[in-house]
């Protein structure tokens, strides 16, 4: 039996979000802890893989995973290098992001830093083109990871996530399709794809990327829901239409649940609806990680037979 169901590596950071009243909300953020603390809510074990600085931002996002039962055995303190921070903001095209994480702790991560034992000891590694963009190391300990999983027995669950401001598309490209063509579970939008491979189409976007290698490729589509493609051809599931106030950290929470219900035994297109549901319950409330919800409310969202 596996320790973990997820083992998730990135860079966390914490978040000022503007209200509508002109204040700042604190929270948390960083797609890659998102995706570990969505899964733990829905009843998974989960792990993170980090550096963090030594600094009051650092001593929160450590109570923080404390209190979301997330392992921190792989959260490493690094004394000479920041936590990062991201600013959200929220206009008529949807929220904005700022980001102060330049040099930051995770910034510094390193292969010869990865636990072997703890990576092998998980049924998916989840990781994300933004883990691999905020600097060189923190690409080749990706890599490095991911190579681990494989040789372990352990699936890879990898999110494009592309970031023009962390990387341009000419070089975030290669990396990107390395990562993917190792993946069990490759997570992409329709934005991304665009981007990174000039493609639109899902029924594109899927021939491509299982071209590339990877096993399953979900195609987030905003509103419109998800594309599934495997060899056995492409599934839609729609979206689901709420009251949304802030979508922040949306797919992370989409991503997050589709491990938790797969970690469980359950079917893709059984698991991507039940992820749909989370997805769009944790854009009720603003941050990231502050609405991400519970397993009774998904279920409670889901329709009869779903």
């Amino acid at each position: 039996m596996s320790r973990f169901d997820v083992v998730s590596l990135g860079e966390p950071l914490y978040e000022l979000n503007r209200q509508p009243d002109g204040n700042w909300l604190t929270g948390f953020g960083g797609d890659t802890l998102n995706v570990a603390i969505a899964a733990a809510r829905l009843g998974s074990r989960s792990a993170y893989v980090t550096r963090l600085g030594d600094d009051i931002f650092a001593d929160e996002l450590r109570a923080l995973m404390q209190r979301e039962a997330i392992d921190t055995a792989a959260v490493i303190a690094d004394r000479g290098a920041p936590t990062g921070l991201y600013f959200v903001t929220h206009g008529p095209s949807g929220h904005v992001f700022t980001y102060r994480r330049a040099g930051s702790a995770a910034s510094r991560m390193t292969p010869a830093g990865l636990d072997k034992g703890l990576i092998g000891s998980a049924r998916f590694l989840h990781a994300s083109g933004i883990s691999q963009a905020i600097s060189d190391s923190a690409a080749e300990t990706v890599a490095a990871a991911i190579a681990m999983a494989r040789r372990a027995g352990v699936q890879v669950c990898y999110d494009t996530n592309f970031r023009p401001r962390l990387w341009t598309a000419e070089n975030a490209r290669p990396v990107i399709a390395a990562a993917a063509a190792q993946a069990d579970i490759l997570k992409t939008s329709a934005e991304d794809a665009e981007a990174l491979f000039g493609l639109t189409a899902p029924a594109q976007i899927g021939r491509h990327l299982l071209g590339l290698g990877a096993r399953v490729v979900v195609i987030t589509l905003g509103k419109d829901g998800v594309a599934l493609a495997t060899r056995d051809g492409l599934e839609f599931v729609p979206g689901r239409s709420v009251a949304a106030v802030d979508a922040t950290g949306a797919g992370d929470a989409f991503t997050g649940a589709l491990l938790s219900e797969l970690a469980r035994g359950e079917a893709l297109g059984a698991a991507a609806r039940f992820a749909n549901a989370a997805a769009a319950l944790s854009t009720l409330g603003y941050g990231a990680i502050a609405p991400l919800p519970r397993r009774g409310a998904v279920e409670e969202a889901l329709p009869s037979g779903d």
